[in-house]
């Protein structure tokens, strides 16, 4: 792969080039924010010759959100390949016989981000094609693929329930998190509840009432009052307008570190499955053939859900995976030290950043605008190109984009990063005359919010510059 060589513009950017664009100024004048709070860097996506365009506190290392994703899954893409698929083999230690499997199950986890409700089916349906409808034994869960200290999903920002704190597993089933369905009944004056996947031991309402005629939707989970923080009972004290139609609230599992066994254990039974002991964790014994392996979407087919739509736990499914596929086990620091040679060999000339999950949901995580501008570059006369490239969201059609309405739309695939004090876009703007640039901005600051308009403004001017 052809690596991008530094100019002087790179470090020494000329004034002209370190001003920002007068909209922009107006824009963060409006917010209040400082100048200091943005750094930028703007260049040619395939001429590396040329100096950036714009490279305001290029060099500053920033938090930069869910945009560290685009790090995370374009060293993937190199070093995996676009093809790549998950396994998720599945055992059995005794025999078959008139529909028994007179043993134990096992399913070993590999790391696959999309083992979800639907294809957790299918794998559980393939199972008993093998002529299996009532298992003697255990089903045993073998998760040893990732080595993880234990993770209170509560630590990051007191939101244990948002899907976006869901932790990494090998064993990752349905992204960790329960999606409930709301479909108003205005005849029968209930809305019904559906749940995307069923949980052995775990009581649920199925309606609830609806709220008065005329209610507006508004703040409707609000409204719902619901109690979900209890992993044995999921309750709603509250009610749902119907003007809401239909809705879908994720949410992530009250009890994580059961969650596998309670998914395995209500959809086997949901299938008409049968078991005699219970579903536990264990390890796989040594020497034990698969019956078969159930195969995950590709890589690339990953990368576009976790780019489109910022899917932090799948992010960090990946960034784990290099190790894992590396090492024969995964763990955080294994997968960084990956990720550092990697950049070494990519970019031995960028600053690295400083990685933390992979996902960028982290305070700790540090990338410069300038590296990530040059890696983006390099990305782009990269052979994965194409299927990063289509894994960005596009302005104003699609994924976290779908709803700006900036001055370039479907003229830019740009990924965005958001945290409580940093806002983020990274990635390719399209000119009329038919060049295209890399454009980075980081925001931190503790009102960064305020500072959305600005990066309109700033992917506007970027958009018409010929």
């Amino acid at each position: 792969m052809a690596r991008a060589q530094p100019t002087a513009a790179d470090t020494s950017p000329s004034v002209a080039a370190s001003a920002l664009p007068a909209v922009v100024e107006a824009a963060l004048a409006r917010a209040q924010l400082p100048r200091e709070a943005l750094a930028v860097w703007v260049a040619d996506a395939q001429d590396i010759r040329q100096p950036p365009r714009l490279a305001h506190r290029a060099q500053s290392p920033m938090n930069p959100a869910s945009v560290m994703k685009l790090v995370t899954t374009y060293a993937a893409l190199d070093l995996l390949g676009p093809s790549f698929t998950w396994q998720t083999p599945v055992y059995a230690d005794g025999t078959v016989q008139g529909g028994t499997l007179h043993g134990n199950l096992y399913l070993r986890g590999q790391g696959d981000p999309k083992l979800v409700a639907e294809r957790l089916w299918l794998l559980l349906k393939r199972v008993q094609a093998q002529g299996i409808e009532r298992i003697a034994g255990d089903i045993v869960l073998d998760r040893t693929a990732f080595e993880l200290p234990p993770q209170d999903p509560a630590d990051f920002d007191g939101e244990p329930l948002r899907p976006y704190n869901a932790a990494p597993d090998a064993l990752l089933l349905n992204y960790q998190a329960v999606a409930m369905t709301f479909v108003p009944d205005e005849a029968a004056g209930i809305a019904r509840i559906q749940y995307d996947l069923p949980l052995a031991g775990v009581q649920r309402q199925t309606q609830v009432p609806l709220a008065p005629a005329g209610t507006p939707c508004g703040d409707w989970r609000a409204g719902l009052r619901a109690e979900l923080a209890d992993p044995r009972r999921t309750l709603f004290r509250g009610s749902y307008p119907a003007a809401c139609g239909e809705r879908l609230w994720p949410v992530a599992a009250a009890d994580p570190q059961n969650f596998a066994a309670q998914a395995i254990a209500g959809l086997w039974r949901e299938l008409g499955g049968r078991l005699d002991g219970s579903v536990r964790y264990g390890r796989v014994p040594a020497g034990l053939q698969p019956m078969f392996s159930a195969s995950s979407p590709t890589l690339a087919e990953v990368v576009r859900d976790v780019n489109k739509f910022s899917n932090n736990v799948m992010a960090q499914q990946i960034f784990l995976t290099l190790a894992l596929q590396k090492n024969g086990v995964a763990t955080r620091e294994g997968a960084r030290a990956i990720m550092r040679q990697w950049w070494r060999e990519r970019l031995p000339d960028a600053a690295p950043p400083q990685l933390d999950n992979g996902a960028g949901l982290s305070r700790s995580a540090r990338i410069s605008a300038q590296a990530l501008g040059r890696m983006l570059q390099s990305a782009w006369r990269a052979p994965v190109m194409p299927e990063l490239a289509a894994s960005l969201p596009i302005l104003g059609v699609d994924g976290t984009l779908r709803r700006n309405q900036a001055g370039a739309i479907g003229q830019a695939h740009l990924k965005t990063g958001s945290l409580h004090d940093v806002v983020a876009i990274a990635g390719y703007v399209d000119a009329p005359s038919g060049r295209r640039w890399v454009l980075v901005a980081l925001v931190n600051h503790p009102n960064a919010a305020a500072a959305r308009p600005a990066l309109e403004r700033l992917v506007e001017w970027v958009h018409v510059q010929p």
